[in-house]
Formats: structure tokens, C-alpha cells, sequence
């Protein structure tokens, strides 16, 4: 199953991840991470991993955050995105964690 933006690309490393949430933040965006056990149409909506991340000051606590919700979700699959406050929207999205049998 492909889904959003890079996924036709082999998984990423958490270096390619770092360099997407730099550009996240270089934008003015907020990271965030939502997650779903069920992707597709259907489930439009996936679930908060915590609030988007207003106060982070680095790459790497998002990336851990990610990883944190990799662990506590190992079926799911994680997506990191970029909210713009000024459009208050989501401005970025692609899918950094599927699980196993999926990949």
C-alpha cells in the first residue's frame, strides 16, 4: 500500500528523517506525529501522538518522540507532519514508521 508523499521511496533512515524535520521547523512549522493501525481512505483521521510540537528546539526531540511512538505503537504506522500557524493548517505529511508485515 502506498501512502502520501515518499512512500514509493524505500524507508527512511533517521538521518533523512532529521533533515525533514529541520525543514519543518526552518519553515516556521510545528512537527507533529499522528498514528493508525488501519491507513487508507477510510480512516482519514489518525491519532495525536501527544500535541504538536510548539517548544522543540531540535531535530533530534522529535525524532525521539517518534521513535517513542514506534515502541509504544509497533503496528502502527507514524506520520510526521508540519502544521503552519499562519494558514492554520497542515502544511507537510508523509508516512517515517510502517510496521513489518507492511513494509
Amino acid at each position: 500500500m502506498k501512502l502520501e508523499t515518499f512512500s514509493y521511496l524505500p524507508q527512511m533512515s533517521d538521518a533523512d528523517i532529521k533533515k525533514q524535520i529541520e525543514y519543518i521547523v526552518k519553515n516556521g512549522w510545528y512537527p507533529g506525529i499522528e498514528y493508525t493501525e488501519t491507513p487508507g481512505p477510510e480512516n482519514a483521521y489518525w491519532t495525536f501522538w501527544k500535541l504538536p510540537f510548539f517548544n522543540a528546539e531540535t531535530p533530534e526531540e522529535v525524532l525521539e518522540e517518534i521513535q517513542e511512538c514506534q515502541r509504544n505503537n509497533p503496528n502502527a504506522y507514524i506520520k510526521l507532519t508540519g502544521y503552519d500557524n499562519k494558514r492554520q493548517c497542515q502544511v507537510f505529511s508523509f508516512v517515517v514508521y510502517k510496521p513489518q508485515a507492511a513494509a
